[in-house]
């Protein structure tokens, strides 16, 4: 069975909107912390002069950047009247790569919920008001990123959408990372995912090796659910091809106030899939707790 990775392809449109895009990208400077080195986050905020508007922040997928999400954080902002942010991880999109040869520990969106993430809104000067105000919205990677940001500071965001998250490992997942290890090797993987990102071997093997490490079977978040005491919102395809079901099952079993939203006839990206579904969802959700 091949992988499915939903990246659009390149055409002479896609590409002028794209140098548009990196046109208006900016770049974070994060001073070195702990074991880590400084790093260069690329960012671009969506409605910036809306200055009164709480923020959405959006995190990407195992193998996104800011390109990567096109223009459905700036549709699903003007629809909910939010500022947004968007920004690379390290090792993705035009932020710092990662280091020929590095891999990603086991605990790697831990660092990115606990460090990186707390260290950018500290870099962009958002002060603690504004952080309460805030929403997450995170996409497979990106949602157990904002999941794991949720239990860590339950005062410094207003809400979570997690969309097709991952709490733990299954055998699906890891099945189609190995496929996509042969689709980047054989196939045209490589080509279609170079556009977006400055260093797409660190991008890729980054994202690959630690999910097909064996130490990284044994990752599970679920014990840190229910500390998440914030509006959470769990969005997954019911087609996925990543994950099953008991991933956003499990997130309401340890932390009951949770809202699950199952999208028939989709897979892992609904952003791409069934936007109007999942832009519903959220727009409901969201707007139900800002009122």
């Amino acid at each position: 069975m091949p992988v499915l990775l939903l990246i659009y392809e390149p055409s002479m449109d896609r590409l002028a909107s794209q140098s548009l895009f990196k046109s208006a990208l900016s770049f974070a400077h994060l001073p070195a912390r702990g074991d880590r080195g400084s790093l260069r986050i690329e960012y671009r905020w969506l409605n910036a002069g809306w200055t009164d508007a709480p923020i959405a922040m959006f995190l990407h997928e195992g193998l996104g950047s800011v390109a990567m999400w096109k223009d459905w954080p700036q549709a699903l902002c003007d629809r909910l009247g939010l500022r947004g942010l968007v920004y690379s991880r390290p090792g993705y999109g035009e932020s710092t790569p990662r280091e020929a040869g590095t891999k990603w520990p086991v605990d790697f969106l831990h660092i990115q919920a606990r460090d990186v993430l707390p260290a950018l809104l500290d870099a962009l000067e958002i002060d603690p008001r504004e952080r309460a105000r805030m929403w997450v919205i995170g996409h497979s990677d990106g949602g157990s990123i904002a999941l794991l940001y949720a239990a860590a500071f339950p005062d410094s965001l207003a809400g979570v959408v997690a969309i097709a998250p991952h709490v733990f490992v299954e055998n699906i997942s890891v099945e189609m990372i190995r496929q996509a290890a042969v689709q980047y090797t054989q196939g045209d993987l490589r080509s279609r995912l170079s556009p977006y990102h400055a260093d797409v071997d660190s991008a890729f093997y980054g994202w690959n090796d630690i999910w097909l490490d064996p130490g990284f079977r044994d990752w599970d978040i679920t014990g840190l659910l229910s500390s998440i005491d914030v509006p959470l919102l769990a969005v997954q395809g019911e087609d996925d091809e990543y994950a099953t079901m008991a991933q956003i099952d499990v997130i309401a079993l340890h932390a009951p106030h949770a809202t699950l939203v199952k999208l028939p006839a989709c897979g892992h990206s609904p952003h791409k899939q069934c936007p109007a579904a999942l832009d519903a969802a959220i727009a409901g959700y969201v707007t139900g707790k800002r009122t």
